[in-house]
């Protein structure tokens, strides 16, 4: 017999608390990394690659260096999110 899971109350205040939490913000922002490259290999190759297609694909060119560049423009006190490098988007 499975166990219950346990319930958390949808209200306003764990909705604002996950929206504002560090974990969130930056799997929005990664999230928003891979859906513009998604849009420039759709756009260089002529059709829509597919989120999934995009998210290995960047995690695997793209990842390691946007989050050592994000790191470092978190603790440098920057907020925005950095752009993809410069040799990522010549192909």
């Amino acid at each position: 017999m499975p166990l219950p899971s346990p319930q958390i109350p949808d209200s306003g205040d764990n909705r604002d608390f996950v929206k504002q939490s560090s974990l969130y913000q930056e799997f929005l922002a990664e999230r928003e990394e891979i859906l513009k490259h998604k849009w420039i290999e759709s756009e260089r190759l002529g059709y829509d690659i597919g989120f999934e297609r995009a998210l290995l694909d960047w995690i695997r060119k793209h990842r390691d260096s946007w989050r050592a560049a994000r790191r470092a423009q978190l603790a440098a006190g920057g907020t925005s999110t950095p752009p993809m490098p410069v040799e990522a988007n010549k192909k």
